[in-house]
């Protein structure tokens, strides 16, 4: 990122935390030192929203799994012998295939964000959890309407229906719980980006609307009925 750093909110920072934990969850089978992490988080128990339930749910099954349990399940779930049972890929949710037209706008953004691709990275950048840490690094330290702009164009279109998917594969039962944390998570951000978006103003630079709106990749019929 090429921004200055922002003085950051105690909300907002939050909200990267979650990216940054949904990230590590979604690009690799937890470590034995995130699990505990996970077992160890304090949640209020008296609070019944959906994020609260999912975040208990999240935390149980911590400390029911091992890391070397989990790896199995989370190569079923994204690898698999052949294919996994679900894709995990930007392009694959907007237009039903993969390194398509939404891959190589999402790679001219994060060159003009200022994001270099790591030479030991193999996985596209449409990767969910890509997707996840770009959005963590943006909320700390890019204004809003470029975390709107991102977050319309390469996330809020397909998240949800990522989020369901996981949760119905074959072989997920941690990730039943990660699932449901970030079907949760995301039904905030919906509405906090919605919010964002009624706050910026018309005239603010590179936050035209209808730019955001033309660029929008339309799901593909094979894509709906997934």
């Amino acid at each position: 990122m090429t921004e200055l750093v922002r003085e950051v909110s105690e909300n907002d920072q939050l909200r990267a935390d979650i990216y940054q934990l949904l990230a590590a969850l979604l690009r690799s089978q937890p470590s034995a030192e995130l699990l505990q992490f996970l077992t160890n988080l304090e949640v209020d128990a008296q609070d019944d929203s959906e994020m609260t339930k999912a975040w208990l749910s999240l935390k149980l099954a911590a400390n029911q799994f091992t890391s070397e349990q989990l790896e199995e399940e989370y190569f079923n779930i994204f690898y698999g012998v052949g294919s996994g049972e679900i894709m995990p890929y930007g392009s694959w949710f907007m237009t039903g295939s993969l390194m398509d037209k939404p891959l190589a706008l999402l790679r001219q953004d994060l060159q003009q964000l200022g994001f270099e691709r790591e030479e030991d990275v193999k996985e596209p950048e449409d990767h969910v959890a890509a997707l996840c840490e770009v959005m963590g690094t943006l909320i700390l330290e890019a204004p809003g309407y470029r975390q709107l702009a991102f977050y319309q164009r390469h996330i809020g279109s397909w998240i949800e229906r990522f989020c369901t998917n996981l949760a119905k594969t074959p072989s997920a039962a941690f990730y039943a719980t990660v699932a449901q944390l970030a079907k949760s998570f995301f039904e905030v951000e919906a509405n906090e980006f919605e919010q964002l978006q009624l706050d910026i103003p018309v005239n603010c630079p590179g936050s035209e609307a209808e730019k955001v709106e033309a660029e929008k990749i339309e799901p593909t019929t094979s894509e709906l009925a997934s």
